[in-house]
């Protein structure tokens, strides 16, 4: 059976300044969500062994991070292990996640590395991994360099101390003419052209925005450069992460939950950076906007009668699409997870151009899956867009050196902009009605014990049908699963003939199971919470040690 290393988005675990043996180093991954330099070397190792089983030719591998502490030493690590195996290694240096992107683009590298836990706490750190289309890794790959890497750590494989530090050094320069970080506000000024002419805006209209507009970029890189940028362009900007402790520490989108609220009292004494500095507003205001740690997610903040409340990747996505589709009656693809509102599938005839909709395993990744063919295909600019509510969208690009060549990159910064500039054009009739959504999760499980087709998945199916079948008329009931997700149960069905649905999976690399429940807003979900609380019980009983 294979040790996967990878969870939902690549490696995450807590950094740890012990070195076992590369052995003890994978156990460690897996029994105590840990990572080491050991770690890293290995997984560099495995990388280069099975780089040829993917698109792209050479073996040019570029290697970003973001500002954790430990991140130099991890970078090392990688860099050493790529290198035994005679890959050419590029350090971009500090950058967000999508200025990785860019630069494996940039060079045409094999691979693309991001040392990074994205909204985690700055004690963990982890890796991304981007083939050299720009696209993320897929768990049939991730399932190869795992089973690589476990077999190499039982090897004996000695290496001179100093060759260890030789090769442990980037083997090539950046030759782009500033560092990954730098050219990222040059790329979305190239950007920028694109998203006017996709949703129809001439430029910003602050008029609905806060003065000043709060700015977080979690103290990620985007902190040093994204404000003056929206400034220059009419919205006074200012950034609030920068003087934060570190990264992500009470700062970005990661303590943000999709749809959550404040009361302007809860924000004017929250810990947090940016509800901290919001000032009163008009309802429907929008004052702010948080980053995650390594950039490549956004959620923004609009002001209530009563408070404040985030609008999510599902409410950002949305606008978007409504501009563009008015903008220009060209067919559009959108993609979204299974945790979206499921209005945003469910309801996309209302827009006036045709929507192809598809629905995705959670991860951006399976977003760009989604949407690869229409990339492709596209002669013109790709009418495609991939949505989770969690704040990653995904839009194409550009590619940097391919005239006419595009490709699909997720983009905090570019998200913020493009929204704002569908907010100025304002085409609000036709965005989509909420609708209702809730998941739950059961920590310190046994996750063998789910499997999404075995007898505990047949149970938690018959609650929810003698669930439903008291609430109104069930029809369409179809349970199944999804590319991606080989643990999930997707219940798919109409109540009283609305849409609605319900979704269990194993969550990530860590020991929890998540249920999550969508209905279309035509359904009454006052007593969902019933139905709910009944498979967190049962799975709780049945998979908890």
């Amino acid at each position: 059976m294979i040790r996967r290393l990878f969870g939902t988005d690549g490696i995450r675990g807590r950094v740890v300044e012990t070195n076992p043996d590369e052995a003890q180093a994978i156990l460690a991954l897996h029994e105590q969500r840990v990572i080491c330099p050991a770690l890293m070397r290995v997984v560099g190792e495995a990388l280069g062994r099975t780089m040829d089983t993917l698109s792209g030719s050479g073996m040019n591998v570029v290697i970003g991070w973001d500002e954790r502490p430990n991140n130099l030493k991890l970078t090392a690590a990688l860099t050493l292990g790529l290198r035994l195996v005679g890959c050419s290694v590029i350090h971009v240096g500090l950058c967000a996640t999508p200025a990785l992107h860019r630069a494996l683009l940039h060079h045409n590298a094999r691979l693309g590395c991001m040392i990074t836990a994205s909204h985690n706490p700055v004690s963990d750190s982890g890796l991304k991994v981007f083939d050299a289309r720009g696209f993320k890794s897929t768990p049939h790959f991730e399932d190869h360099v795992s089973a690589v890497a476990d077999a190499l750590a039982s090897e004996e494989r000695e290496i001179d101390e100093i060759e260890a530090e030789e090769l442990s050094q980037a083997s090539e320069p950046y030759i782009a003419s500033m560092g990954a970080s730098a050219s990222h506000p040059l790329w979305l000024t190239e950007r920028f052209g694109h998203f006017q002419t996709l949703v129809g805006a001439q430029g910003f209209d602050a008029s609905h925005l806060a003065n000043p507009f709060v700015l977080d970029c979690s103290k990620g890189a985007a902190h040093t450069w994204l404000a003056a940028w929206l400034s220059e362009r009419g919205i006074h900007t200012v950034e609030v992460s920068a003087e934060a402790e570190a990264l992500n520490l009470n700062c970005g989108a990661g303590d943000f939950s999709p749809t959550q609220t404040w009361t302007f009292k809860e924000a004017a004494s929250s810990s947090h950076r940016l509800l901290q500095n919001l000032r009163q507003a008009p309802a429907g205001t929008i004052v702010g906007a948080a980053l995650d740690g390594d950039g490549d997610r956004c959620l923004v903040i609009q002001a209530t009668e009563q408070g404040f409340m985030v609008v999510d990747g599902d409410a950002l996505g949305d606008a978007i699409l409504s501009a563009a589709a008015h903008q220009s009656n060209r067919p559009w693809h959108l993609a979204a997870s299974i945790e979206s509102d499921l209005s945003l599938l469910s309801t996309a005839h209302r827009l006036p151009a045709e929507v192809t909709v598809i629905e995705t395993a959670v991860g951006d990744r399976w977003l760009s899956k989604a949407l690869e063919h229409t990339l492709l295909t596209s002669k013109a600019a790709p009418c495609c867009l991939g949505v989770e509510d969690s704040g990653h969208l995904v839009m194409a690009t550009p590619h940097p050196h391919r005239a006419d060549a595009w490709a699909l990159v997720g983009d905090g910064a570019a998200t913020l902009v493009c929204y704002l500039l569908a907010f100025s054009v304002g085409k609000k009739d036709h965005h989509m009605r909420r609708g209702w959504k809730q998941r739950r999760s059961v920590k310190d499980v046994d996750r063998s014990l789910w499997t999404g087709t075995n007898t505990l998945a047949d149970e938690v199916e018959t609650i929810a049908q003698n669930f439903f079948s008291q609430q109104g008329t069930v029809d369409s009931w179809d349970r199944h699963g999804l590319e991606g997700e080989p643990n999930l149960m997707l219940i798919s069905f109409t109540l009283d003939g609305s849409p609605a649905s319900l979704g269990v999976r194993n969550s990530g690399t860590q020991a929890k199971i998540s249920i999550s429940l969508r209905l279309s807003p035509a359904i009454d979900s006052s007593d969902m919470g019933v139905v709910l609380e009944e498979i967190t019980s049962l799975l709780t009983s049945a998979m908890c040690q």
